[in-house]
């Protein structure tokens, strides 16, 4: 996990700093005081930082190649890309610029946290067949933009900041697409409708290749895509499958078979070789408490019984 923790009260420090871990850009402010305080945890292309400014400072940048949500606590940013000005404040989490476009504005005292990804995940967790792009920076709804919120603590407070997580590749990747996932619910996005095709492919055989599939590989990383290109059909297609003949979806399917792995590695461990949290980090499960409430709800105890047992 690659950890930053910038402090300084150079502007133009600051500015360097930015231009190298972000996208190069330009920034300015007048204060007595022009703090910046950036904390950053990465890994596996995930980058969660929290930042925090004691001033109004000013930035034209360049685009920034990712998917750049941000969630205010305190304070103000302002966004003035294209000339018009979008004023957002705390509990709100929004798109701070498309990832391929520059963009400009500036941030008044504020504390807030920057999350990136890459935008090729839009994509993945999406039921389109191919890239997707967000055409908005607000949250469709009050509710979408609580979830989003929620989704970017998540991946912050539980994922990012465990020590080991370099160790569990595939709780990042969930993670990621997690965030991707929440992201599609909860801002405007060029992904909708579905083609005629998608229903006629929605068919037993479908479910039976796609089940199949997740259970042979249910211990490597792998996407909704993924699963549809076994078969092969839509991504679209394997959604509205699980749905006619499962009432479920594929990515609940495979939460429901990694948590059997898990269950199984939780019966054989030998005492002291084995903690409840490593074992629900082996398989994708970053937070400790769903967890625990999902192998209860599916086994009748908590996984620590199981471990003592």
């Amino acid at each position: 996990m690659k950890e930053l923790d910038f402090d300084s009260g150079s502007m133009e420090a600051t500015e360097d700093f930015l231009s190298s871990a972000y996208t190069p850009m330009r920034v300015g402010g007048k204060a007595e005081s022009t703090r910046t305080r950036v904390v950053r945890h990465a890994a596996g292309g995930l980058v969660v930082d929290r930042l925090s400014l004691d001033y109004t400072m000013a930035y034209d940048a360049g685009c920034l190649n990712r998917v750049c949500l941000v969630s205010m606590a305190e304070g103000t940013l302002v966004d003035t890309t294209g000339g018009a000005e979008e004023v957002f404040g705390p509990g709100d989490t929004f798109l701070l610029a498309p990832h391929d476009r520059p963009y400009s504005g500036e941030v008044r005292s504020a504390r807030y946290t920057i999350t990136m990804f890459d935008p090729a995940l839009l994509g993945q967790v999406s039921t389109a067949d191919g890239p997707v792009a967000l055409t908005g920076a607000r949250a469709v709804s009050a509710d979408a933009n609580r979830l989003l919120g929620s989704a970017v603590a998540h991946v912050r407070d539980h994922v990012l900041t465990d020590p080991d997580v370099d160790a569990h590749p595939m709780l990042v990747a969930n993670a990621a697409r997690y965030l991707a996932s929440a992201t599609l619910r909860a801002l405007p996005h060029s992904a909708q409708g579905g083609g005629a095709g998608d229903g006629r492919d929605a068919t037993s055989r479908t479910v039976r290749a796609a089940v199949a599939y997740i259970e042979e590989n249910a211990d490597r990383d792998i996407t909704l895509a993924d699963i549809a290109a076994c078969v092969p059909v839509s991504p679209r297609a394997v959604q509205y499958a699980f749905a006619r003949h499962l009432d479920s979806t594929p990515l609940a399917h495979l939460r429901r078979v990694r948590l059997a792995l898990a269950h199984a590695d939780l019966k054989a461990a030998e005492p002291g070789t084995a903690t409840v949290t490593s074992v629900a980090m082996r398989w994708g499960f970053a937070h400790s408490g769903r967890f625990a409430a999902a192998y209860r709800s599916a086994y009748g105890r908590a996984p620590s019984s199981t471990l003592r047992a």
